[in-house]
């Protein structure tokens, strides 16, 4: 796959770490879709202990209106309404005797909390 790490589209860049690109890229393996077509939709909605809390799904294709983005050879679909909150975000992934799964650091974010999937803007 691809060494690039974030392609920029208008104002908008979202980054995957290579694990995390990694654990995605196993995702979509296991669910026989094409890394070529299909996706990470990462998104923004209302909610959460802090006020909004990040979504992430995966999905065939782009919505109409999506950023495409590419990180580590992983698409990654951004609608407009979330790309004012995830612009300059990485996506990590950690794995530990305690659990495993993704982290955000957000630049945007103004506050958070201890479920680290919920921040304040």
């Amino acid at each position: 796959m691809s060494g690039t790490t974030t392609t920029e589209t208008g104002a908008v860049t979202v980054e995957l770490s290579e694990l995390a690109a990694t654990e995605v890229r196993k995702f979509l393996e296991r669910e026989s879709l094409s890394v070529e077509s299909a996706g990470l939709r990462v998104s923004v909605q209302p909610g959460g202990c802090s006020g909004f809390e990040y979504g992430l799904d995966v999905e065939e294709d782009p919505r109409e209106d999506d950023f495409v983005l590419i990180s580590h050879g992983i698409r990654l679909f951004v609608d407009p309404f979330s790309a004012q909150y995830l612009s300059g975000i990485l996506i990590d992934y950690h794995s530990s005797f305690q659990g495993s799964g993704f982290s955000f650091e957000n630049p945007n974010a103004t506050g958070g909390c201890g479920c680290g999937s919920s921040f304040s803007a």
